[in-house]
């Protein structure tokens, strides 16, 4: 059920607004046209849970001007 991935996922980010933040951003991205957005969710759910808070929180010591660099070069790439 997917209340029990939302639980396990809650043990690495315990702040739910931004569960659920990462959550909808990441199923954007992963989402694919011939899978439902359920299942989305669920998978993106999956991964949280088995992540470490490390991977899931953002740097922030890093610069916003060095996080738009980033991106522009991983745009253009």
């Amino acid at each position: 059920m997917r209340s029990d991935r939302v639980y396990q996922a809650l043990r690495i980010m315990p702040n739910r607004f931004m569960l659920c933040n990462l959550t909808i951003n990441a199923a954007r991205r992963f989402h694919r046209s011939y899978t439902s957005v359920g299942q989305t969710i669920n998978v993106v759910l999956d991964h949280i849970a088995r992540s470490t808070p490390e991977k899931t929180m953002v740097e922030r010591s890093a610069k916003p001007s060095e996080l738009e660099a980033d991106r522009a070069t991983a745009l253009c790439a």
